[in-house]
């Protein structure tokens, strides 16, 4: 990963989420992230309309932990255009030490945080197997 590509996913603000389930079936999901080198992201208590673990993306990693996630820049200037393609692993945890650092940067990242509890909520660590991107300007 180039300096960068860290930069500029570290510093998005939200993403798209491609997971498989055991059907081969895509599905594709905004979310909100914190990055340290690993992606963590939350099922929060936003509304939804099953509980956290019938989520379609929470069984689809289960079913098979490959995801990719995609952060992007548009602007209606096309020099501005950017984008990264992470390609990794996902785990569901609710717990432990990866779980505490993951909570703390979404808390750190996003003030809606201080609000919108993320106590036992469920996280998504991604580990990157591969880190893409591409930027209009360089």
């Amino acid at each position: 990963m180039t300096a960068w590509e860290r930069d500029f996913i570290t510093h998005g603000r939200v993403a798209h989420m491609a997971t498989v389930g055991a059907d081969g079936r895509p599905v594709v999901v905004p979310i909100v992230y914190a990055f340290d080198g690993r992606l963590y992201t939350p099922i929060d208590a936003k509304p939804k309309r099953v509980e956290a673990q019938r989520l379609r993306r929470v069984q689809n990693i289960q079913a098979n932990p490959h995801v990719a996630i995609v952060v992007d820049r548009y602007s209606e200037n096309w020099n501005e255009l950017a984008w990264a393609l992470i390609r990794g692993t996902a785990v569901v945890v609710a717990n432990g030490a990866d779980y505490a650092t993951g909570i703390d940067l979404l808390r750190q990242k996003y003030p809606q945080y201080a609000t919108l509890s993320l106590s036992d909520s469920l996280l998504i660590i991604v580990t990157p197997t591969t880190i893409r991107g591409w930027r209009a300007h360089r």
